[in-house]
C-alpha cells in the first residue's frame, strides 16, 4: 500500500505540472516548491536550533499561531519553520514575522521528505488540525523526533478507520502526542490502539481570545457606523449575498451594512454594488469621503475583517449556503456578537455547539433572515442574551494553548 501511495504522490507530481500552465492557482502550488530546498540551505545553518510548524491553509496556520508565538517566546533563539501545503495560505502568510522561514512544503516523496528533514533537522515537529504526509511522518519516526498533533479532530471517514488504512494507522506511531479538540476524537484515536492522547480543546480559541487584547479600532469605520446599528456581513458568497441584498434595500435607514465578501474581484464587486439601492460606498472610494453619509460599506480589500467585526451590533457569516461550509464564526463571537449563517455548518464543531446554546441562529431563506435580524435589531434583551451566549463560549473555551505548552515541555 505504501508503494501506491508513492507511485500516487509521484503521479500527482506530473500532472499537477500540466495544469499549472492553465490555472494561475496550481501554478502558484509547483512554481513556490522549486526553491524550497534553496531557501533552507541559505537560512538554516546546520548549528541552528529548529522547530517546524506544517499546515495545510490559512486556517490551520492562524490555528497553531498562539503555540507558535508561545514556543518563539519560550525559545528565542532557535529558529522556527513554518510550512504550508496550499497556496492560499503560503501567499496570505508567506511574510509573516513569528517564522524565521516560510515555505511551502515539497509534495510527500521519500526524497522529498529526506532532504527537508536533513536541512530543516527540527528538535520537535508540529502538525497543525490534520494533514498525515506518510513519508514525512517516517522519516520524523526514524530520527526519533518528537513529533506532536495540536488541535487535533479524528472523524470516521478517514483513512484511519478504514478496514483497509492499517498502513495509515502505522504512520500515527511518529506521533508523541495528539492534542485533540474533544472527547470523540479521543475515543476514535484510542479504538485503533494509540492511548498517547489528551483532549486540549481548539488553540483557535486562544486566537480569537488574543484579539482583544489588540487595538482593534479604525477610524474609517467608526466615521461609517456613526453611532448607529450595525450588520456586519463576512465572508460572503453570491448565494448569501442574494438573500441580503433584499433584506438590505428594505431595512431602515437607521440600520447600516458593511460587507467583506469572500471574493473581492473588480466584476463581482462591481455587481454586488449594483444591486444595492441604498447608498453604497467601496474601501477603494473612501479617501476624502464622509462615510457617515452612506448605508452600506463594502470592503474590496483583504486583512481588515477581524477588526471591523469589533463595530458589530450583529454578524452575518457567510459560506453556509454552499460547500464546504460557513467561514470563521468564532471571530465575530469573541466581540459577544449575535451571528446568523446559513444552513451548512455540520462540519464545524464550534458552530454545532454555538447554535445548540443558542448564540448562533441558522436561516435558510429570506424569510427567516428576516425574521431574526428585525428581532435582533428591535428587542435589546434578546440581542444581549445572544451576545452573551457567544462572549462566554469563547472564554469557557480558551485554554488548550497552555495545556500542549505544559505537557511538550
Amino acid at each position: 500500500m505504501l508503494f501506491l501511495y508513492n507511485l500516487v504522490i509521484s503521479i500527482a507530481g506530473f500532472f499537477l505540472k500540466i495544469v499549472a500552465l492553465f490555472s494561475p492557482k496550481i501554478k502558484l502550488f509547483v512554481e513556490g516548491r522549486k526553491n524550497v530546498f534553496h531557501i533552507l540551505e541559505e537560512k538554516i545553518k546546520p548549528s541552528d536550533k529548529t522547530i517546524w510548524f506544517h499546515a495545510a491553509s490559512l486556517g490551520e496556520y492562524e490555528q497553531g499561531l498562539p503555540v507558535i508565538e508561545k514556543i518563539k517566546e519560550k525559545y528565542p533563539d532557535h529558529k522556527i519553520i513554518v510550512t504550508f501545503f496550499s497556496p492560499s495560505g503560503y501567499e496570505v502568510r508567506k511574510n509573516n514575522t513569528v517564522a524565521d522561514v516560510t515555505v511551502y512544503l515539497p509534495l510527500d516523496t521519500k526524497n522529498n521528505a529526506k532532504k527537508f528533514l536533513k536541512l530543516a533537522n527540527p528538535e520537535l515537529a508540529f502538525f497543525i488540525k490534520y494533514e498525515f504526509w506518510l513519508n514525512y511522518l517516517k522519516e520524523l519516526e526514524t530520527s526519533k523526533t518528537p513529533t506532536y498533533l495540536i488541535s487535533g479532530i479524528f472523524r470516521d471517514n478517514q483513512m484511519f478507520f478504514k478496514w483497509y488504512g492499517s498502513f495509515y494507522r502505522k504512520a500515527l506511531k511518529a506521533f508523541t502526542y495528539f492534542f485533540v479538540q474533544n472527547e470523540s476524537s479521543k475515543e476514535k484515536i484510542e479504538r485503533i490502539g494509540f492511548h498517547n492522547v489528551i483532549v486540549s480543546g481548539d488553540t483557535r480559541f486562544d486566537r480569537v481570545n488574543a484579539i482583544l487584547e489588540r487595538d482593534n479600532s479604525l477610524d474609517f469605520i467608526e466615521n461609517f457606523k456613526n453611532n448607529q446599528p450595525v450588520i456586519i456581513i463576512g465572508s460572503s458568497w453570491p448565494k448569501d449575498e442574494a438573500l441580503l441584498i433584499e433584506y438590505i434595500n428594505q431595512a431602515p435607514d437607521n440600520v447600516k451594512f458593511i460587507i467583506a465578501p469572500h471574493n473581492i474581484k473588480a466584476d463581482q464587486i462591481t455587481s454586488l454594488k449594483s444591486e444595492i439601492k441604498k447608498s453604497t460606498v467601496l474601501f477603494s472610494e473612501k479617501k476624502d469621503l464622509d462615510l457617515s453619509g452612506f448605508n452600506v460599506f463594502i470592503i474590496d480589500t483583504i486583512g481588515l475583517l477581524t477588526k471591523i467585526y469589533s463595530y458589530g451590533t450583529i454578524a452575518y457569516v457567510g459560506g453556509g449556503f454552499g460547500n464546504p461550509g460557513i467561514h470563521n464564526i468564532l471571530e465575530p463571537a469573541t466581540f459577544g456578537i449575535p451571528i446568523v449563517i446559513g444552513p451548512n455548518y455540520s462540519n464545524f464543531a464550534e458552530a454545532i455547539q454555538l447554535v445548540a446554546l443558542g448564540g448562533c441562529i441558522v436561516i435558510s431563506d429570506t424569510n427567516e433572515l428576516k425574521q431574526n435580524l428585525d428581532r435582533l435589531l428591535s428587542d435589546e434583551n434578546f440581542l444581549k442574551e445572544k451576545s452573551q451566549i457567544c462572549k462566554t463560549y469563547i472564554q469557557d473555551n480558551k485554554g488548550a494553548t497552555d495545556t500542549i505548552m505544559n505537557v511538550v515541555f
